[in-house]
This record gives C-alpha cells, structure tokens and sequence, in this order.
C-alpha cells in the first residue's frame, strides 16, 4: 500500500511538472506583431466594452421590430367579500360571502402612425451600426499602439547589436593598449583614454538594455497582459524602408470613403435625420386596433341560502368579444411636439458639423502622416550617407592606428562618430518604417513586417 501511494504521489508530481512546463513554455513563446493584433482584438477591455455597446444597440433593434407584432395581455381578478345582512325574515342579521370574478385577454396593434414604427426600427439598424463601426474605430487605434511599440522593441534590439559589438571593441582594445602599455609603447594617459571609452560603451549598454525593457513593458500593457506572463516578440529577418509610397490624395479619398469616424459621421447625419421624421409624426393621428376576450362571475352565500348558478355556468354565460379601433389625434400638446422637432433640426445640423469636423479632422491626419513619412524617408537616406562616410572615415583611422599614424585620442573621436551615425541610422531606419506603416494604414493597407 505504501508503495503505491509512493508511486501515485510522483506520477501526480511528474504531471503537474509537465503541466507548469507547458504553461511557461506557452507564455514565453515570441509573439509576432500579427499575434499582438489577434490578441488585442480578444481581449482588450475597451474593445470588449464597445462590443457589449453593440450588442445593447441591437436588442434595441429587435424591441423596434416587436411594435409590428400585435401586444397581448391578460388580466385575472377575484374579490371574496365577508359582510352581515338584516334582510332575514326573523331580523337576524345573516352572515353573507360574496366572490366576484373577472377574466379578459386584450390584444392592440397599431395600424398607422405615419410611418413612425419603420422608421424608429431604420433608426435603431443605424444605431447598430454606427456601434459596429465604433468598434473597429477602437480597433484601428490600438493597431497603430501596438505598431509604435513593437518597432520600438525591434528598434532598441538592433540598437543593443551594435553597442555590443561596440563594448566587445572597446574591451579589446582596452586589453591591447594594457598590452602596449606594459611594453612602453604608449603613454598612461592614452590607456586611461581607452578605459574612459569602454566604461562609456558599458554605460551605454546598460541603457540601451533597460530601453528594451521599457518597450517591452509598454507594449505588454497595451495587449493588457498579466504582469505573470513572460513576454517577448519575434525579430523578423529585415526591416526594410519602402521606396514608393502611395499620393497623398489615393490615401486621402481612401481614408475618407473607408474610415469607421467618416462612415459614424454619415450615420449620425441619417440618424438625426430619422428624429426630424419621427418628430413630425407626433403631429399626426394614430389608429390603433384593440381587441379583447372576457368572461366573468358573481356568486353571493348566506348561512341559509346557497347560489343558484354555478361557477362553470355563470363563466360560460357571460363570455364576450371586443373588437375596437382608437384614433388619437392631437390637438395641443403643451409645446412638447414642437419643442422636440426643433430639438431634432437642430441635433440634425450637429450631426452635420460633425461629419465635416471628422472628414477635415482625417483629411488632416492623413496630411501630416505624408509628410511624416516623407520627412522621415528624407532623414533616414541622409543617415544612410553620414554612414557611409563615418564608416569609411572610422575603417581609415582603424588602418592609420595599426601603423600608429594616429594616437588614441584621434581614433576615438573617429569611432564615437561612427557610433553616433550608426545610432542615427537605426533611428532614422525605423522612424520611416513606422511613418510609411502609419501613412499606408489609412489607405486600408494592413500593417505587416
């Protein structure tokens, strides 16, 4: 017995084991930028929010279409009353119950109102609408969150590359001037110069590190993950700056026709329009039909009397039918009517500045993101030169060291501009991939690396 027990106490721990494997290897997975969006678009809570607006805006909906069925009601009413009587004949007063009873059924339907019932449902189906589109209105600003904070984790990746590279530099050739100190051929002062330089490059990596930290914790709260989940992205082969962008005017016509905020806009237009309708229509009459089924019974027991027709009898007896039509027609409603038309014209001339607010808003937005991206294009070809020239410059001192026609202090100079183009050309790399991901997104183009 004991050594089964034994043996079920370690296959559970080789299970749970196994399980808590699983889970850390599940959440340390790299998570491309595709992943990001898919994740966001589950899980985000505002996103989630606006879904749950959207679902409320159709049941709405179906309220609306549910005027167009006939109601129907029934009632179920029965009164016991206790009371003492003097009709007796020996001028006792009598004990007297008396029960009544009524049963209906009623049923009404509207038959017209000016249309108010169709259009209130076509009004309903924009408001769902326009509640659809504010969720991918919301969609569309986290995608481009998640892209700024995913290029500032590749961007700090490929930064933390170089410095690397750079403190290995400096580290060898901290170890070659000791070596040239010791045998004379340098001065205490260059040594200490090349020391002061790598300490520097340490420094710097640390930064440069702690930046890649700080990137991946803004990008983790905008996935809104748990702080328990570990977390890293998928560095992809190359990041490349686009030659050819879309015209400003392609991605301006696009934005327009296709944005959720435009197509809100419109929708805002055509719901204050159905206000301004349904308004009017309170200035006509309605016809309702209304029916009804009923039935009812009055029974009275004294202490020497019993009823003379029974419940089943009576009930049957004075079953009845009721068939009816109403016309409302108003006459003077207080100005509520009026009031509500004019508050409708004028929520109809609101909606109307909004579209054109939002339409010059985008129009606007996609402007600048052009001329980011065209400016951010422009820098990173001119990073691309100094590049080439502090590399070429940087290679030429390296030679110049080996047969010591320059001193320490000189190639520094060169190298810390070479590690200042170097550090410009990664920014100015992923700054313009960032504009052009930014600028093409609004000509419908999904964001990819």
């Amino acid at each position: 017995m004991k050594l089964l027990m034994r043996y079920l106490l370690l296959l559970s721990a080789f299970v749970v084991c196994k399980c808590m494997h699983a889970q850390v290897s599940d959440s340390a997975r790299k998570w491309s930028i595709e992943d990001c969006f898919r994740y966001a678009a589950d899980h985000n809570i505002q996103v989630n929010s606006l879904r749950l607006d959207e679902q409320f805006t159709e049941q709405d909906l179906e309220a609306a279409k549910g005027v167009k069925i006939p109601g129907l009601s029934a009632s179920v009413n029965n009164i016991f009353e206790n009371s003492n009587t003097n009709t007796a004949r020996d001028g006792n007063a009598l004990k007297q119950l008396t029960s009544n009873g009524n049963y209906t059924l009623n049923s009404s339907i509207v038959l017209w109102n000016n249309n108010y019932i169709n259009n209130n449902i076509r009004q309903r189906d924009l408001l769902t609408q326009s509640a659809g589109l504010s969720v991918q209105q919301s969609l569309n600003n986290i995608t481009l969150s998640i892209t700024q904070a995913y290029l500032d984790i590749l961007f700090s990746k490929e930064n933390l590359k170089y410095i690397t590279d750079l403190v290995n530099s400096s580290e060898a050739r901290v170890k070659q001037g000791q070596q040239f100190y010791d045998a004379g051929s340098i001065a205490k002062k260059e040594l200490l110069q090349l020391q002061a330089q790598l300490a520097s490059d340490k420094y710097l990596l640390v930064q440069t590190q702690n930046a890649i930290r700080q990137n991946v914790l803004a990008l983790k709260q905008i996935l809104q993950l748990p702080t328990d989940i570990i977390f890293d992205i998928v560095t992809p082969p190359s990041v490349e700056v686009a030659e050819e962008m879309p015209s400003l005017y392609d991605v301006q016509q696009a934005a327009l026709l296709n944005f959720p905020e435009i197509k809100i806009g419109k929708l805002g237009v055509n719901i204050a329009e159905l206000d301004i309708v349904k308004a009017r229509a309170s200035f006509k009459p309605a016809l309702t039909a209304t029916g009804s089924l009923g039935t009812g019974y009055n029974d009275v027991i004294t202490n020497s009397i019993s009823p003379k027709t029974g419940y089943f009898t009576q009930v049957g007896h004075n079953f009845y039918q009721r068939l009816g039509v109403t016309l409302s027609i108003p006459i003077f409603s207080n100005r509520i009517n009026k009031t509500n038309l004019a508050k409708a014209n004028i929520q109809y001339k609101q909606a109307y500045l909004n579209l054109k607010n939002n339409q010059l808003v985008l129009s606007q937005t996609v402007e600048r993101a052009y001329l980011n991206a065209v400016n951010a294009k422009q820098a990173y070809e001119a990073a691309n030169q100094q590049l080439l020239a502090a590399t070429e410059s940087y290679r030429i001192a390296n030679e110049q060291s080996k047969l010591g026609a320059i001193n320490a202090y000189d190639l520094l100079q060169q190298r810390n501009q070479y590690v200042q183009a170097v550090q410009q050309f990664t920014q100015a790399k992923y700054s313009a991939v960032l504009q052009q991901k930014v600028y093409e997104f609004y000509i419908g183009k999904p964001v990819s690396l």
